[in-house]
């Protein structure tokens, strides 16, 4: 079951889709259940909505293993650059870019709204667990996934950050990565592919680069890290969707 509503977001002053994914059972049984709150929320439950087309398809799997978790997803803007980037693009982004980039600067003001609007409203709304609360992005989504477990580190105990545009904010992202304790993380999902730039080898060997190196900080604060290089694997939603099973898996499992 989906439920899609506007949301209003105080500090863009903008309304913004919201796409609740509760499990089969819900209405049926008096039971909390675990949160999971994505990125690109058009992307994650059907084709239909998808922006290209092909989405996670999220909704159809979830429903055909029964797994009990309630997704958020969020809608992105036409400021997704902006939103999802907590600094503006640094010298790094240039190396995967080839040019200097002055996007970004957002992704504070988007986590805390997620924290201090969102999760009370959701929490509110639904049968939450509210203290199981895990987050996932791919791309950017993967960046800004990050980011949040850095400031909020409390609140996503658990998250996955899928083929991530970490390069963006590569330095800023490293130097805050050294500073935040983040003892309370249970468990961090990471990978990309051989291939995220198709037909561009330098660029996709850099882009592995950026994501080994975010996964070399992240092993030396957190237990529980796993860090998967797919072969062959591009940076859309095909091969994402492929990998969906292994995620979910990997984040649910420590409910159990």
């Amino acid at each position: 079951m989906l439920e899609i509503f506007p949301v209003y977001i105080t500090p863009f002053e903008q309304e913004r889709l919201i796409r609740v994914y509760l499990p089969k059972n819900y209405n049926k049984e008096n039971k909390r259940y675990p949160v999971l709150y994505m990125h690109d929320g058009q992307n994650v439950f059907r084709d239909n909505d998808a922006i290209g087309g092909k989405s996670l398809e999220l909704e159809n799997y979830l429903d055909e293993i029964g797994l009990e978790v309630i997704v958020v997803g969020i809608d992105h803007s036409k400021d997704r650059k902006n939103e999802y980037c907590p600094w503006v693009s640094g010298e790094y982004s240039k190396k995967i870019l080839g040019y200097t980039s002055s996007e970004g600067g957002k992704g504070t003001e988007y986590i805390d709204f997620i924290v201090n609007e969102l999760k009370p409203f959701i929490d509110n709304k639904y049968l939450t667990l509210k203290d199981h609360t895990a987050m996932a992005g791919i791309s950017l989504g993967g960046l800004i996934s990050t980011f949040a477990a850095c400031r909020y580190p409390h609140i996503f105990t658990k998250v996955a950050a899928i083929s991530s545009a970490f390069y963006r904010n590569q330095e800023e992202l490293e130097k805050l990565l050294r500073s935040s304790s983040l003892s309370s993380i249970e468990d961090f999902y990471l990978d990309c592919g051989t291939k995220e730039a198709s037909g561009e080898d330098l660029i996709s060997k850099e882009f592995v680069a950026s994501n080994n190196s975010i996964y070399e900080h992240l092993r030396e604060k957190i237990s529980n890290v796993k860090f998967e290089i797919i072969n062959d694997a591009e940076h859309n939603y095909f091969f994402f969707r492929e990998r969906v099973p292994q995620i979910l898996s990997f984040l649910v499992s420590a409910n159990r």
